[in-house]
């Protein structure tokens, strides 16, 4: 990847989530669509400032470029993100300063392979 890609690609995902967090309330919780299935996660909305999350909508931005319409989907198993959403309830400053990839890797026994992911 060229380096004004990467740099363009950074500055756009900063704008996705500056985006994001202008439209919702500092309290409270917003939805999010995971998996093939496209289950829906209502989520508090301060999970935009954790470095976990900010790499799942950087994954986000890839697999789907930005989205106009309709919910924010998140490429990720449904089971990957109930264990992630359980470890934050537990540990919410440890695990969310991971990034999304380094969480995977600490429950690979959970990790799906890439061909269930949503495409």
């Amino acid at each position: 990847m060229k380096t004004s890609n990467a740099i363009s690609q950074i500055f756009s995902l900063k704008q996705l989530v500056q985006q994001w967090r202008h439209r919702l309330p500092s309290a409270g919780s917003f939805a999010v669509y995971v998996g093939a299935e496209h289950r829906r996660f209502v989520i508090p909305t301060r999970f935009l400032n954790l470095r976990v999350f900010v790499s799942l909508l950087n994954k986000a931005e890839e697999e789907f470029g930005f989205q106009t319409t309709g919910g924010l989907v998140l490429p990720c198993d449904v089971v990957l993100f109930k264990k992630l959403l359980n470890a934050l309830e537990k540990d919410e400053r440890g695990f969310g300063a991971l990034d999304f990839d380094d969480f995977t890797e600490m429950f690979s026994d959970l990790a799906v392979d890439s061909s269930l992911w949503v495409s």
